[in-house]
């Protein structure tokens, strides 16, 4: 059976009618291409070009229309529920259909060879060359490491979204999903993180060992920025500067507060053990520094979240977006968006460039292995946009950004 990891794999199978809200949306709506290519390109002219990084913005937070941003809710249980209109409660029936009588399609190989034909694992930079880290000046640069698991260099930050080393998305290390392309690189070889942004409590994006494994090593000085009602689980981990926030609230890294982390909306559930449904918030996040600005999607269904995320604080330099996890359609569309999707999110929020994640790493549904790198492209020719513009990684794999031959250290 395919899985949708451990709040969407054990969840799945242990809940009750309640444990569980998903939900669908249309899949109509699509952006004209000529209305593509003028909303995306605007995003580009509205920044200042590579010439003009040389020293810091004078920056400030733009508060835009703040009336009409989507605040969290709760239901009368105290358990958080999802605002949108594009969300509808999720039966157990359908959760049966899918885990019963849908076919997966993943055919992941079990030969390594093949694996490493198609999906090759490459030694991150950093391994070789560890006083590179973090030297970007006014860059940016971004590292794939699997999954929704990134490490981003800017603004003398570098930080990681939903990191995960483990083998497994499970409770336990002898069940749940396997992952079938190993970690780059080990917590060990990380250079020095700064903070670590989680999105939502799911095993496949909140892993315990690598939570444990990461305040051993920078203890108190690592930043984790999570969700409302994540605190005390994350304080059971021994973590102690731990930040939670409600969507749109904002916070910074001490002794870097000109840089902000700010909590966003999506569009998601959370669940990790048979009683605990919704009582943890989950979101996006967004990054916004004086030379650059990142977001981070997290897992989401398609919502009216990133237009709101998009005029509030776009444009983005960069932004992380999911394109895998999303078959079939009548079932995961509530809580994964699918290629074309992801390449409207990428639209809605105006990030000048994204980065692929969410794919290629566990098989938590039903999709071809292959299939969301190759329809991303295809999404992104019927949308007028350039690959280049929503790009995919090397598990290990960097990319640099808003970098000149004088912007390293």
């Amino acid at each position: 059976m395919a899985a949708t990891g451990l709040g969407e794999s054990y969840s799945l199978q242990t809940m009750n009618k309640e444990d569980v809200n998903e939900q669908a949306m249309s899949t109509g709506n699509h952006y004209p291409k000529e209305t593509a290519k003028k909303h995306h390109h605007s995003s580009r002219s509205s920044q200042s070009s590579d010439s003009s990084r040389s020293s810091r913005k004078s920056f400030r937070l733009d508060y835009r229309l703040e009336e009409d941003v989507t605040r969290s809710k709760r239901g009368k249980d105290g358990r958080f529920v999802n605002p949108w209109p594009t969300w509808k409660p999720l039966v157990m029936q359908n959760v049966l259909k899918w885990a019963l009588m849908e076919k997966n399609n993943s055919n992941i190989p079990g030969s390594k060879e093949d694996l490493d034909k198609a999906l090759p694992v490459v030694e991150p930079y950093f391994i070789e060359n560890p006083s590179l880290a973090g030297k970007t000046k006014a860059g940016l640069r971004v590292t794939w490491l699997g999954h929704a698991s990134v490490m981003v260099e800017m603004d003398d930050l570098v930080f990681l979204t939903d990191p995960v080393f483990s083998q497994r998305a499970s409770p336990v290390s002898f069940m749940g999903p396997k992952r079938f392309r190993e970690p780059p690189c080990t917590i060990d070889q990380l250079p020095k993180i700064d903070a670590v942004m989680i999105s939502h409590t799911h095993y496949d994006h909140l892993d315990y060992r690598s939570v444990v494994s990461l305040n051993a090593r920078f203890g108190s000085e690592l930043r984790w920025f999570v969700p409302l009602g994540l605190l005390g689980w994350m304080q059971s981990c021994g973590c102690e500067n731990v930040i939670e926030l409600d969507w749109w609230d904002e916070n910074c890294v001490p002794g870097h507060d000109e840089v902000t982390f700010v909590f966003t909306p999506s569009q998601h559930w959370c669940k990790r053990t048979a009683m605990d449904d919704n009582k943890v918030l989950w979101g996006s996040w967004c990054v916004l520094g004086p030379w650059n600005r990142f977001f981070f999607a997290g897992d989401t269904g398609y919502c009216g979240a990133f237009e709101q995320i998009g005029k509030r604080f776009g444009p983005f330099d960069l932004a992380a977006i999911p394109i895998g996890a999303y078959e079939p359609r009548w079932f995961m569309k509530y809580q994964h968006v699918n290629p074309e999707e992801a390449v409207r999110i990428h639209i809605d929020v105006q990030s000048k460039s994204s980065v692929a994640i969410h794919w290629g790493t566990f098989a938590l549904a039903n999709e071809y292995y292959l299939d969301p790198p190759f329809k991303l492209s295809e999404a992104l020719e019927r949308y007028g946009l350039k690959t280049e513009d929503f790009f995919v990684l090397k598990h290990g794999e960097s990319r640099d950004l808003n970098i000149n031959n004088e912007a390293f250290e």
